[in-house]
């Protein structure tokens, strides 16, 4: 059964960023294939709790099928789901019921959109915030609220595209934004110019040495001598090698015990990661949360053909695909001073090559609409199935990492 509801959906994901820019939940959009299909909620409710189970993170559903929304509302997801609810069925009374039992069970609702007609009285208590689309948003550019506007609960803005975005969004009282905001002007402007962008910091740097020394197979004396210059990436490293992501059956105590542990090649891959995220900016947070999962979901895009070393560099490829944005250059500059495999080279500077198709997908599940997401499914010959059961097992395990 579950098979058949990730066969007959396309799903993406976003972030919901607070004001102190730290991820709270996941957006989880859920657009269905075929308009108008039956789709089995409890089977939806069943694939969302792999990833996000009862008592863990939250997740907040935005459903594009009416129909599969309607039957959600009765469904008794657990109380970490969080329900998006178009204001036109907020404010249909068929709806009160459903809509106060979730209240009750403790699930957060939002309501999505502006209502064209008064809600229920004993409605609007139910819902904690709103969604305002940025493009709708009439506090845009105003300094005072419009006549007639009054808002009673807060609201979360959606459609955030950018850090001045999500600055304003916070300047206009929004409690949390929705999107990605990391298409900044200043670093679509540099990857053309190839300017040479940020000073990078003493902690990036070593970073940097490390995976150069690494690519050598440098003795284990000289790396750890390099990784001492900052314990506290050393020790970040070490969460890193030992969480559950990872795997492993004994836990890592040192970094030459990794080494001897995992070998170069595989040593090289948590160093990417490492780099990644290790931006101290606040306003880089959503760049670090998408770069770890698309480094997830690539590899596990390739992870049924078993090949290790294509799986590898597409993790590599995924995780670094946002650092034009992080160190404010383009690919072309940063990749003189980091080694990756050919087939990486071609995909982030030229966009080109075998994994171009890969990064097409990652951008697409990243977006709001259903198309782009056909498109890259096309581009790899895969199916929807497939690429949501890889979505969801790259959510799943990116989450173990934080």
């Amino acid at each position: 059964m579950s098979d058949s509801i990730l066969s007959q959906v396309a799903l993406s994901y976003s972030p919901m960023v607070d004001r102190l820019r730290a991820v709270t939940a996941t957006r989880l959009t859920v657009f269905p294939l075929v308009p108008g299909a039956p789709l089995d909620a409890g089977a939806l409710l069943a694939e969302i709790a792999t990833v996000w189970p009862q008592g863990g993170a939250q997740v907040s559903l935005n459903v594009l099928s009416e129909n599969l929304l309607q039957d959600l509302l009765v469904a008794a997801p657990s109380s970490n789901v969080m329900i998006e609810i178009p204001a036109f069925m907020a404010a249909d009374e068929n709806h009160t019921e459903a809509i106060k039992v979730l209240h009750a069970s403790g699930n957060t609702l939002l309501i999505k959109g502006r209502p064209l007609r008064e809600l229920p009285r004993e409605v609007l208590p139910c819902f904690r915030h709103s969604i305002i689309a940025l493009a709708d948003d009439r506090r845009v550019g105003e300094s005072d609220l419009p006549s007639g506007v009054k808002r009673t609960i807060g609201y979360v803005q959606s459609g955030v595209r950018t850090i001045a975005d999500m600055e304003g969004s916070f300047a206009r009282g929004a409690t949390a934004v929705l999107g990605w905001p990391m298409d900044d002007v200043f670093a679509q402007e540099a990857a053309k110019s190839g300017d040479k962008g940020k000073t990078v910091g003493t902690d990036l740097q070593v970073i940097v040495e490390l995976i150069h020394r690494v690519d050598q197979h440098e003795p284990i004396e000289k790396l750890e001598a390099t990784l001492r210059r900052d314990p506290t990436l050393a020790f970040k490293l070490m969460r890193y090698i030992n969480s559950p992501a990872f795997g492993l059956s004994v836990e890592i105590s040192s970094f030459r015990h990794a080494i001897m542990m995992l070998g170069y090649n595989r040593l090289k891959r948590w160093l990417a990661l490492l780099l990644a995220t290790a931006s101290k900016d606040a306003n880089l947070k959503p760049v670090m949360f998408a770069a770890v999962r698309r480094g997830m979901l690539m590899e596990e895009l390739v992870r049924p053909l078993g090949d290790d070393e294509m799986k590898g560099e597409l993790f590599i490829c995924g995780v670094f695909s946002l650092l034009d944005r992080m160190f404010h250059q383009s690919f072309a500059e940063l990749l003189k001073t980091l080694p990756v495999p050919e087939r990486v080279y071609q995909a982030l500077a030229e966009n080109s090559g075998p994994y171009q198709p890969y990064c097409a997908l990652v951008k697409a599940v990243e977006g709001d609409e259903l198309e782009p997401i056909r498109q890259a499914c096309d581009g790899l010959l895969s199916g929807p199935k497939e690429i949501n059961r890889a979505l969801l097992q790259a959510l799943a395990t990116a989450a173990q990492l934080e």
